[in-house]
């Protein structure tokens, strides 16, 4: 049976003898009234500003690595949102190049270890066809006279991924691990 929330373990009674009418029965009061345990908390923020360059460009290669996906979401869902009033087609295209790029991921990851697969592509083709991807769609958005919503969502958001890519200590979760703790521990 699963348990949901906080688990409680009560520690057994010490007697063997039932608890007699005119003593209180210990079971009733709760374990932890006699004993003081020490707090503790720890307060981590997840951002800080790296000692050297060499440790900044380090973590902003880190970064855009690890978040490089969610970066490229943010960036999507500006433009999305600068596109909707105005410019109809252009949406068309940037959710079709969008797309495309999802399909192709999800191909990649669905037969990356079949025979076939490596046999038609001897190497990886991420680096090729996702910058590929990204330049038809600033294309598509120019030619569709869009040209200025990307530039100015690209000039908007940058700054944005940069400050995150840069400020972002991801070290922190990792060797701590203790935003990711389950409420419940199992025995």
């Amino acid at each position: 049976m699963a348990s949901y929330g906080a688990a409680v373990q009560r520690s057994p009674a010490t007697s063997a003898n039932p608890p007699s009418q005119t003593q209180p029965d210990e079971s009733k009061q709760s374990p932890n009234l006699g004993k003081k345990k020490p707090f503790s908390f720890q307060i981590t923020c997840p951002f800080n500003i790296p000692a050297t360059d060499e440790a900044e460009a380090v973590r902003i290669i880190k970064n855009l690595g690890k978040f490089g996906l969610y970066y490229a979401e943010f960036v999507f869902i500006v433009l999305f949102i600068a596109l909707i009033p105005q410019r109809k087609v252009s949406l068309v295209y940037l959710v079709a190049f969008k797309e495309v790029a999802i399909l192709y991921l999800l191909l990649l990851r669905a037969v990356a270890n079949s025979v076939l697969f490596r046999w038609l592509i001897v190497f990886d083709t991420r680096p090729v066809i996702l910058p590929l991807l990204a330049i038809g769609t600033a294309l598509a958005l120019i030619f569709t006279d869009a040209g200025i919503h990307l530039l100015i969502t690209l000039a908007a958001t940058v700054p944005i991924i940069m400050a995150h890519a840069v400020l972002a200590d991801s070290s922190l979760n990792e060797e701590n691990n203790q935003e990711y703790e389950p409420l419940v521990s199992t025995v």
